[in-house]
């Protein structure tokens, strides 16, 4: 008989897992409306998450922290890698070719767990002050959140670049710096718009005058029709046109939101909106709640993920945004993106489950060693 140590299950977070099993099979479900392969793929891609998610929480991970500084450099040495050997889509250059297997590898995408992680490290070892880190140690940690960023877009991949930039500084707001240096950083920022505007690549340009002008753009245009066309409690299958009929582009995985909002109207959307908001507070709260650093800022950058995904793809998806390949979280089609959180989730949980350990041991005398 499988003997589970009892504290495991008492010390596991299961609200977090009972919040996205809905959207893991809402996910499913309209994505095999949408292109029944695409539908199949991605239940490999939850299975390949399921997989991870249960060997990584399995895993002495307290024990292997010493590794997170390997997978963090590794994967900043691919994205310097790109730049070489990267194999070039569409104007971009952000994978990787694999040799004689044919598959492609996007460093960006391998670097968002490392990329928190490496944090955790940071601030685990050098916790900040009462009143928050001051400049010297701001910018040490700034040079892991920037470096990155700008190796990302270069290639160029600013939506990524961006997601990565926001969630460092997010991470940085959450565990505690100095107010002053926010002011700083806020009004730096503000003075040099005009120059980070010129540095923009044409398409990028083009998509920000697409936001602000009068018309949208036909992929927003199309979007805004299948958000309206939803009502109230939305259309089925068949008599949803924008999706069926192929009106709505790239609908399975940017303009996904869309289409719920079609087959489910505005009812639908409240709760899948408030499903999101459920777990982004639900992951804030532990972040707040533990004086550990390492769950602090892995539950924090979750959830600060978890909202700069769906606040961004819902606002493009109705106009309100600039179009940026950022998917759904966790509901999206593609397998990158749901590994990703799968990874950070599991690190999470295994913290969790398997503190007692790391504060007791297995005398019951409080240890941290």
């Amino acid at each position: 008989m499988l003997n589970i140590d009892r504290r495991i299950l008492a010390h596991f977070d299961f609200i977090t897992v009972i919040l996205l099993i809905p959207l893991v099979f809402m996910s499913g479900w309209l994505i095999y409306e949408i292109h029944p392969t695409l539908g199949q793929k991605h239940m490999v891609y939850v299975s390949v998450g399921i997989g991870v998610f249960i060997t990584l929480f399995l895993l002495p991970i307290r024990k292997l922290l010493w590794m997170i500084p390997i997978a963090y450099w590794g994967s900043i040495l691919l994205l310097i890698a790109v730049e070489f050997v990267g194999h070039s889509r569409l104007g971009a250059k952000r994978w990787i070719e694999i040799p004689f297997i044919h598959f492609t590898l996007q460093p960006s995408e391998l670097l968002k767990p490392a990329f928190v992680l490496m944090l955790a490290y940071l601030i685990s070892r050098n916790p900040p002050p009462r009143d928050g880190y001051g400049l010297k140690a701001f910018a040490k940690i700034s040079f892991f959140i920037l470096m990155p960023f700008f190796l990302i877009a270069k290639e160029p991949d600013l939506g990524t670049a961006s997601v990565l930039v926001l969630l460092g500084f997010g991470i940085l707001f959450i565990v505690g710096v100095h107010w002053k240096i926010w002011v700083g950083l806020i009004t730096a920022f503000i003075i040099s718009l005009p120059l980070i505007y010129t540095q923009l690549h044409d398409y990028q340009k083009q998509r920000l005058t697409d936001f602000v002008s009068e018309k949208p753009s036909y992929h927003v245009e199309q979007s805004i029709i299948a958000v309206g066309s939803g009502g109230f409690f939305g259309k089925q299958k068949e008599d949803a046109t924008q999706t069926q009929m192929k009106f709505l582009p790239i609908a399975s995985s940017d303009f996904i939101f869309a289409y719920v909002v079609e087959r489910f109207g505005f009812f639908g959307a409240f709760l899948l909106i408030t499903l999101y908001a459920a777990l982004i507070i639900h992951l804030m709260m532990i972040a707040f709640w533990t004086e550990d650093y390492y769950i602090k800022v892995v539950a924090g950058g979750l959830s600060l993920l978890f909202f700069i995904y769906m606040a961004v793809n819902i606002a493009m998806t109705i106009g309100f945004a600039p179009v940026v390949g950022v998917p759904l979280p966790m509901f999206s089609y593609g397998g990158s993106s749901f590994v990703n959180f799968m990874v950070l989730l599991a690190v999470m949980e295994n913290l969790l489950a398997y503190r007692f350990r790391y504060l007791y041991g297995d005398t019951g005398k409080k240890s941290f060693v």
